[in-house]
């Protein structure tokens, strides 16, 4: 098949898949006129490459994934490598929960110390500092690395989408 039935059939633009095939994750057979030629194996790489993306990994993280289906498995995460990369994206996941949860917390104290000095009927007793306490958040809350809270999927099915591409030709629709 040529390069705008495979965009057609995975969802995606032909433009994503020269970029895919400029990033070493699509491999495009030329005819002898020098058109693109892609088979069954190309449009279920680039399915899994487009799920992944759906769900917030990087292009780079879906190489695994898909090298485990060029090698001949029948889903992009039977390979240790493709394992690896779920095991950091949980700690990554893990991560933006914890600091999430730590501003959540913040933000929660800061609210209900304002309602109680609102409802007494003065005005809360804040020491010198910045105007609004929640420019302090930063400062009060733990240090670390700030994770990467990137994933934007824009839809609770991107998970399944994903689940669906390693075992369906189905085409997904694009989530971005």
């Amino acid at each position: 098949m040529r390069i705008g039935e495979l965009a057609e059939r995975a969802g995606t633009s032909t433009r994503a898949l020269r970029y895919y095939e400029q990033r070493g994750l699509l491999s495009a057979r030329r005819t002898s006129s020098g058109y693109r030629d892609y088979d069954e194996d190309d449009a279920r790489q680039v399915r899994e490459i487009r799920a992944l993306l759906g769900i917030g990994f990087d292009l780079e993280e879906t190489r695994p994934f898909v090298e485990c289906l060029r090698a001949g498995h029948d889903a992009g995460d039977e390979c240790p490598a493709s394992l690896a990369v779920y095991r950091r994206k949980l700690a990554e996941l893990d991560a933006c929960i914890d600091r999430m949860q730590a501003i959540r917390a913040h933000l929660a104290g800061q609210l209900e110390q304002t309602e109680r000095a609102h409802a007494g009927g003065g005005s809360a007793e804040r020491a010198p500092g910045p105007a609004t306490p929640a420019v302090a958040a930063a400062a009060t809350l733990p240090e670390a690395p700030e994770p990467r809270c990137a994933l934007t999927s824009g839809s609770a099915a991107a998970p399944a989408a994903h689940a669906a591409s390693t075992t369906s030709t189905a085409p997904l629709e694009e989530s971005r």
